[in-house]
């Protein structure tokens, strides 16, 4: 099944990418493996920015945003993914700081309907020289304001 031809469940903030599991996401029991949620996640945001162009490209054409490193992650199961294919991973920002952001995330049926899991992903910033914080710049910001859950939203 293309992920076009499935329809992302309604959500009132953030943004909802269709990643697929593959059979050798799946462990020994034939769910998937935790280890495998923090990859779903990168390849659902990585899409998201790369089109709106944040992209990596290698070398020094690569957006200074880029660089940036996992502080923290966490996440709680709540249904086991026991299949193949699409599954929707709904994200959004909870936070946009100087030179640090927090994810939350959901990772649920095509349809919407179980949610799998759902966790926090909080990065920082660096300076590529220096791998000191260093702040966003004007294009990230203007990315991460379309990502941003309205704070009398809740989740």
């Amino acid at each position: 099944m293309s992920h076009a031809t499935i329809e992302a469940p309604a959500v009132e903030f953030g943004h909802v990418e269709h990643v697929t599991v593959h059979f050798d996401d799946l462990d020994a029991m034939g769910i998937m493996h935790n280890a495998r949620y923090a990859v779903l996640l990168e390849r659902a945001l990585t899409p998201y920015w790369a089109d709106r162009g944040v992209v990596y490209r290698g070398g020094h054409d690569t957006p200074p945003d880029l660089f940036h490193a996992v502080r923290e992650f966490a996440i709680t199961y709540r249904a086991p993914i026991t299949t193949t294919g699409p599954v929707a991973v709904h994200f959004w920002l909870e936070h946009f700081g100087t030179s640090s952001a927090e994810y939350g995330f959901r990772f649920r049926s095509p349809d919407g309907g179980t949610v799998h899991a759902e966790g926090r992903r909080a990065i920082v910033r660096l300076d590529p020289a220096t791998l000191r914080p260093a702040p966003w710049t004007d294009a990230a910001r203007a990315v991460a304001a379309t990502l941003l859950r309205p704070a009398t939203t809740p989740v």
